[in-house]
């Protein structure tokens, strides 16, 4: 679709940003406009009246929630039967410049946000902000064990041990339902503050706790349970800076730092199985542990005529040194903790120069940096039966990686542009099976807009990857088959082919269709990854039926098939596997306004998508793993009725339809003989939602 831009919409445009870079590099830029002969004494805007006072709107609602499945909560936002929420946006603006905004959605609800800013214009703003975001896994895990939610996993007195699953004479009797689910509730506070003309500066400060259970496992030699890991989080957050700006050039000094804190160090848990080989009555596991980051950066953009610059160089360090978790463990360590710390180095340069009215050119370079400095220590050896009495050590893995980018767009007449580009990667790695990897890849986009209501471009690139020679060691791997090759170190030929067109062929109809594909050929690789191709194709249409009635389509489909060899024998590849994969999705929408004498206004939007997955494993016959699939359709209906000039009214009606039949949750608590699972925890459900919620309007 084409837009046409007026002086007010590109000054509104560069105020922001977003065409400013553009128009400075084609000596455009405002420092370079001649204003010797502008009378701004005479200038006067009638229509510029700033508006004071308050305005905005301010709406509650309720709704009923109908669910057999909590998972219906990430669509719904609502976990409980009934539900509340507020929703704000007001607006206060004084005569001296003083504003003040409050913006809140769904507060109440699972998911909400809320912003608050006061300040004044061109000089301070003052913000807090609140974000709760909760993502529900299942309700419906059954486990024996009590204590869910502490560091302390137990078994009933009268817990009847067994050598398999189906040993444990009370198992089926001591399950209890578990919700698997995680909650994060973040609040900041932020201060800008604009000294004059020269300089600004800000700090932002937030917090976030993230509660609730995920899904772990605990062993005992060849025997394991699941189980439930708390989560209690805590992660600090600080930013600040200072700007510094001239007519042609701007300088940025930034501080971001973060600080991690678990409230558990450790999970302890009873054997469910009978104890054999010398297994333990009671395992542990360490959890994630306390840690900092910290990085400083330094940046800078300088504009010189057609040509900008901007740069910049950044230095980070992440450290984590809380203490080991010992319990259960009856050897000696070389250290009390890991005493970790890695430092992060990079910098960035990009410049941009427009030669004349049809050629651009531009370059950038990036360099990463990451230096593992933790010390290396001498570890005893523990398999999960005995002590083999060999060393092992930690590995300090390090990347540096090098980025070089050159590119071209050439106007080579109206309607008719063409760029292409270069673009080349460098990773120096250590401690893995290949120490160095490069990547070269050459592009071309052409893209054509000469024709009226036809807008289209379709783009190739190819690459090739190779490095230093691949030999794995006992620093990277322990495979015994040499041929083996990880595929983001292998070998790699990468093409891709994309393309879009829209065109408009009456003013109230708009189409656009795109399409993708993209072959990588692992072409020295015999046992691994040997070829995967992508192909992915959208179309979508807008249609305006007449001036109060719209309908928008929506269709999306993605096909990835991955082609894989392996060895039984540490020898030449003996079996073949096919992953394919498959992803569509389809949407829909329609409304109608101004109904009943322009005071209603209906809609329903429908979408659904289909995640589909298959292996085949080929070893002298031909084995299906069986299909993976989840289905998902969502329907909301609405209608919003202005039942008086400050006052809407609408209702909601939401639907979804869940199923998928992922294997890895369809087992029985018994189901297998040395496991004992959370038993199947499939979704199949049908949900609604009915909201009815009111606005009004200042």
């Amino acid at each position: 679709m084409k837009f046409k831009l007026n002086l007010v919409t590109l000054a509104l445009l560069a105020n922001a940003g977003l065409v400013s870079t553009a128009m400075a590099a084609g000596g455009y830029g405002i420092q370079n406009a001649n204003t010797d002969k502008v009378k701004f004494e005479k200038w006067d805007c009638k229509r510029c009246a700033v508006e004071t006072g308050y305005s905005g709107s301010v709406g509650v609602g309720v709704g009923y929630n109908s669910s057999d499945d909590i998972r219906s909560a990430n669509a719904f936002a609502a976990e409980d039967e009934f539900a509340g929420k507020l929703d704000a946006d007001l607006k206060y603006a004084g005569k001296s410049g003083y504003q003040a905004s409050i913006e809140a959605d769904n507060i109440g609800m699972e998911n909400s946000r809320a912003d608050i800013n006061v300040g004044k214009s061109g000089q301070y703003n003052l913000n807090l902000n609140y974000r709760q975001i909760a993502t529900y896994k299942t309700d419906k895990a059954m486990s024996p064990y009590q204590g869910v939610g502490s560091d302390n996993l137990t078994l009933a007195d009268d817990w009847v041990h067994g050598g398999s699953t189906q040993d444990m004479a009370n198992l089926n009797s001591s399950l209890n339902p578990i919700e698997l689910s995680l909650k994060r509730k973040r609040a900041g506070l932020g201060l800008e503050y604009q000294a004059d003309s020269l300089w600004s500066t800000y700090i932002n400060y937030q917090r976030e706790d993230k509660t609730g259970l995920k899904q772990a496992s605990g062993s005992f030699s060849n025997q394991s349970m699941m189980l439930a890991e708390p989560v209690d989080y805590t992660t600090d957050t600080l930013e600040a800076g200072i700007r510094l700006k001239g007519d042609n050039w701007f300088t940025a000094l930034n501080y971001n730092g973060s600080t991690f804190k678990n409230e558990f160090s450790e999970l302890s848990y009873d054997n469910a199985f009978s104890p054999t080989f010398g297994a333990q009555t009671t395992g542990y596991m360490s959890l994630d542990p306390d840690n900092e980051a910290h990085t400083i950066s330094l940046m800078g953009q300088y504009v010189a005529g057609k040509t900008i610059m901007n740069g910049r160089v950044h230095y980070g360090q992440m450290t984590q040194d809380q203490d080991f978790t010992t319990s259960g463990y009856g050897y000696q360590m070389p250290s009390e903790s890991l005493d970790g710390k890695v430092e992060t180095r990079g910098a960035t340069l990009k410049v941009v120069s427009r030669i004349n009215r049809q050629l651009r050119l531009n370059a950038s370079y990036d360099y990463n940096d990451r230096d593992n400095q933790t010390n290396v220590e001498e570890w005893t050896q523990i398999s999960i039966d005995s002590t083999t009495g060999q060393a092992a050590y930690n590995t300090p893995y390090d990347i540096t990686t090098n980025k070089a980018k050159l590119g071209a767009d050439y106007r080579l007449a109206r309607g008719h542009k063409l760029e292409g580009g270069y673009d080349y990667r460098k990773d120096e790695r250590s401690y893995q099976d290949r120490e160095t990897t490069e990547e070269s890849t050459v592009w071309a986009k052409y893209r054509l807009s000469a024709f009226d209501k036809w807008d289209m471009w379709v783009k190739g690139s190819y690459g090739q990857r190779d490095g230093s020679e691949y030999q794995a060691s006992e620093w990277t791997s322990n495979e015994s088959n040499d041929l083996l090759r990880k595929y983001n170190l292998a070998d790699r030929n990468r093409t891709q082919v994309e393309a879009r067109i829209t065109h408009s062929p009456i003013d109230v109809l708009t189409i656009d269709f795109g399409a993708r594909y993209a072959l990588d050929d692992y072409n020295d690789t015999q046992i691994g990854l040997t070829e995967s191709r992508d192909i992915s194709y959208d179309v979508s249409a807008s249609y305006l039926i007449n001036d109060d009635m719209t309908l928008t389509a929506f269709y999306n489909r993605q096909n990835i098939e991955s082609d894989q060899a392996g060895s039984t024998n540490f020898s030449s590849p003996n079996w073949f596997g096919v992953v394919e994969d498959q992803v569509d999705v389809i949407g829909a929408g329609w409304s109608y306004n101004n109904l009943m004498e322009k005071k209603l206004r209906v809609g329903v939007d429908y979408t659904y998508s289909n995640s589909d997955s298959n292996t085949q494993v080929t070893q002298g016959v031909t084995g299906d793993y069986g299909d993976y699939y989840a289905k998902v359709h969502n329907v909301n209906v609405y209608a919003l009725y202005r039942a008086t000039d400050k006052m809407d009214v609408r209702i909601d009606y939401k639907m979804e339809n869940y199923k998928d039949n992922d294997a890895g949750n369809d087992i029985a608590p018994d189901g297998i003989w040395n496991v004992l699972s959370f038993g199947s925890n499939s979704h199949d459900y049908n949900a609604h939602l009915i909201m009815l919620s009111m606005s009004y309007r200042l």
